[in-house]
């Protein structure tokens, strides 16, 4: 069987398509673990890691103070969130790429005008793999997690990285 890394959905082996998602499975047929403990760990839900409290500010807060907000609470990114509903993520990697040299002209600005929008969500009980390849596919380091549709945090493929390291280091 071949486990989808998209959806956790269990396909017969040498299909190259999810038939639940839809996924590519051409590249999964070589990286499948190669024993029980390796599956169970990156089968293991998101909840066991887990997801640590997310720092939260305002759309309408002035990017100077979400600066401030990330150096001050060593994190890298914050949930810009309105009405307990999340609008978007700004992370270290959006204050690089869309703040750059021209920051200092910007810092009483709205985070609104800079933060990633309407980012992907995953579930409580979401599968680390899935939350993996959700990252590796959309080229990011964080996801907001929700229990149901409550915000219950944010992880980061540190924490999955500490998670995976834990089980090795624990299994040997």
């Amino acid at each position: 069987m071949t486990v989808c890394p998209s959806c956790g959905q269990q396909n017969i082996a040498g299909v190259d398509v999810c038939e639940a998602c839809g996924s590519s499975l051409a590249e999964v047929a070589n990286a499948q673990p190669t024993s029980y403990e390796d599956a169970g760990v990156l089968g293991d839900p998101i909840r066991v890691l887990p997801p640590q409290s997310p720092t939260i500010v305002a759309p309408s807060a002035p990017i100077g103070d979400v600066l401030h907000v990330l150096v001050d609470n060593s994190v890298g990114c914050v949930l810009v969130v309105e009405d307990d509903e999340i609008v978007g993520i700004f992370s270290e990697r959006d204050a690089l790429m869309r703040l750059n040299v021209r920051y200092a002209d910007l810092l009483d600005r709205p985070v609104s005008e800079f933060m990633t929008s309407s980012p992907e969500t995953l579930k409580l009980d979401d599968k680390i793999a899935f939350a993996l390849h959700r990252m590796d596919v959309g080229g990011y380091r964080h996801v907001p997690i929700l229990d149901e549709h409550r915000i219950a945090g944010i992880v980061s493929v540190r924490d999955i990285l500490g998670h995976l390291t834990r089980h090795v280091i624990t299994s040997h």
